[in-house]
């Protein structure tokens, strides 16, 4: 599987390099839908702006689901302040520690991009006595915009306005030695997993024996990405998201996850059984583990009334939702663990 681990790490870097935060993922929901019609499928939008694709199987009575998205954390401007800079509000779990001297853009209503970074208020250390002690959150902190602007007439001016989404930049490395480093690896480094999947599948000629959906959401961060668009004789929705790096925790970067439990419960007995047998007839390098702060796709279609069984995949990432880490490794092994399991 290394060509398709290659080739789902070469998809991750171009999906990533498009920014999409919760409810701005227009752009990169269009290059997804190019992807896949370049392998030969017929992907639609669905009406909340994902990505529905249908890879074929014979069995459309017992449908799976996999779920990956493409929303990730960011901010929305919540005002523009007297200075001329910007309060944000987050978009998803954007904790503000970890945004703090990170450049962002900020996109217009009106189209135009303007570049800035997230810094705390008084930010030069020669200066501010208090920069050790001081709290960072949304209300602390601030957009300083790489414009010559001083007030808060002279920022509107620009026509940067309340509700402008604010994208931080993904600072992506892949290194010699096979890591990947980026931030929004949750989930853009899946979404490439699951294109690198249906290339399998088209490139082998193979019909699964189940019906295959994909589903690659929009609204994950905030918690309903998946809680609609199941398409008929769907009866398990498997969501490939990141695994979990940490301490309590077995998974490293160089693994598979399959999670048992997360923040709203079990995932189903018999599916998580059936991916660590098929990791273990696979000579899959795996991990079972469970997440103590967490919440997937799959979730939300069961918390949305759907009758399904579901699980939960992905390849181990540390830092999540910081300056994440992963590894070719995990990659590989999350793509021979659907091989196995579906492949």
């Amino acid at each position: 599987m290394k060509t398709y681990m290659e080739f789902s790490v070469e998809m991750m870097q171009k999906i990533v390099a498009v920014d999409s935060p919760t409810g701005f993922t227009a752009q990169a929901a269009d290059l997804v839908i190019g992807e896949y019609e370049r392998l030969g499928y017929r992907p639609v939008k669905t009406r909340k702006g994902g990505v529905l694709v249908d890879l074929g199987g014979r069995d459309e009575e017992n449908g799976v689901l996999l779920e990956a998205h493409i929303d990730t954390l960011g901010a929305m401007v919540a005002e523009v302040k007297e200075n001329g800079r910007l309060r944000l509000s987050p978009l998803g779990g954007m904790n503000p520690y970890n945004g703090e001297a990170e450049n962002c853009r900020i996109f217009t209503r009106g189209g135009k991009i303007y570049s800035g970074t997230l810094q705390l208020k008084n930010a030069s250390t020669h200066v501010n006595l208090d920069y050790d002690s001081s709290k960072r959150s949304y209300e602390t902190m601030e957009v300083v915009i790489d414009e010559k602007t001083s007030s808060k007439e002279e920022t509107k001016q620009l026509g940067i306005r309340t509700g402008d989404i604010v994208a931080f930049d993904p600072r992506t490395v892949i290194t010699d030695s096979g890591y990947i480093k980026s931030r929004f690896l949750d989930d853009k480094l899946s979404v490439g997993i699951l294109l690198g999947f249906a290339k399998y599948l088209r490139d082998r000629g193979i019909v699964p024996e189940r019906k295959i959906y994909q589903h690659i959401s929009v609204f994950e961060e905030v918690g309903h990405g998946a809680s609609g668009t199941v398409p008929a004789g769907v009866t398990e929705i498997l969501a490939v998201d990141m695994g979990c790096v940490g301490e309590g925790l077995s998974c490293t970067e160089h693994q598979v996850s399959i999670c048992a439990k997360d923040s709203a419960g079990p995932y189903h007995y018999d599916v998580v059984s059936a991916l660590i047998a098929a990791a273990e007839t696979g000579a899959v390098d795996f991990a079972v583990d469970v997440y103590p702060k967490y919440g997937s796709d799959a979730d939300a279609a069961l918390a949305a009334g759907y009758d399904v069984r579901h699980g939960l995949i992905g390849p181990g990432v540390y830092a999540s939702h910081g300056y994440e880490r992963s590894h070719k490794d995990g990659v590989e092994q999350t793509l021979r663990l659907l091989q196995s399991y579906l492949g």
